[in-house]
């Protein structure tokens, strides 16, 4: 199963931002996705940008993610 996840974009050097979500920072291709600028929320999927999200949405999917995973890491 593959898992997109809502990031906020901090910085931006041509195509590659510097995403965060929670603490975890990550670089993701965002010329995907046109008008990417610092403080949007993107979906990140395979390091890339695939959409961009008003904040609502995102939180709301955060918190979604939060309910459904909780905030402990998973043991395997």
């Amino acid at each position: 199963m593959c898992l997109a996840v809502p990031m906020k974009v901090t910085e931006i050097d041509g195509p590659i931002a510097q995403v965060e979500q929670g603490g975890v920072r990550r670089q993701a291709r965002v010329d995907l996705v046109e008008g990417i600028k610092i403080g949007d929320y993107v979906i990140i999927h395979a390091g890339v940008a695939i959409d961009r999200l008003d904040p609502e949405e995102a939180e709301e999917t955060l918190r979604l993610f939060a309910e459904m995973f909780g905030d402990e890491p998973r043991r395997a």
